[in-house]
């Protein structure tokens, strides 16, 4: 249970006591509180200078220091680390947090975007040969060739810009405009 705090009346009184050089257990007697509230009320009294009631620390951090930057050394050393995998060494270490904690931590810190810019592991032949097929079709305004499964389709679309390149789970993705070529491997 919290005890019951003394009001500022009776904090100055037991300051002006106090520097009056009364003793540690004369004042207690003469105000009618215990020796140990007018030990920490003269002990803030020299501390800070006053006997108001001084703000808190706040909320207290979910992570603690050193949870952060090990978590913000992880993510700088390997960058497509998933946020996932950071919250799973998180609780290994002993400190269980959400996901969303542990962005902003790293988004304090300047790390943005855990997903990998570029998928790795292509070959220089794989980026010339997507490069080479995005270019040829660029200039393309209606009838659009477009690989599908076994067979071929048709679509219509305006193609006016850069190809951008990617493979995902070993199929080819070009995307122009707003156009995208699958081509899926038979």
């Amino acid at each position: 249970m919290k005890p019951k705090e003394n009001t500022r009346q009776v904090r100055d009184k037991v300051v002006e006591k106090f520097k009056a050089g009364l003793d540690y257990k004369k004042i207690p007697q003469a105000l009618n509180s215990s020796w140990s509230t007018v030990q920490s009320i003269t002990r803030k009294w020299k501390e800070y200078g006053t006997t108001a009631n001084l703000p808190g620390h706040g909320r207290p951090p979910k992570l603690t220091g050193r949870a952060r930057r090990a978590l913000i050394r992880e993510a700088a050393k390997r960058p497509m680390v998933t946020l996932e995998e950071l919250q799973r060494s998180t609780a290994q270490v002993g400190e269980s947090t959400h996901r969303t904690t542990i962005s902003h931590a790293l988004h304090k810190s300047g790390l943005y975007g855990r997903v990998a810019r570029r998928k790795p592991l292509l070959k220089q032949s794989h980026k010339k040969s997507h490069l080479q097929f995005a270019t040829s079709h660029v200039g393309d305004t209606a009838n659009v060739i477009m690989l599908w499964g076994y067979g071929w389709s048709q679509i219509q679309g305006n193609l006016r810009r850069k190809p951008d390149l990617w493979r995902l789970n070993g199929i080819t993705r070009v995307f122009l405009g707003s156009i995208f070529f699958k081509k899926h491997p038979f």
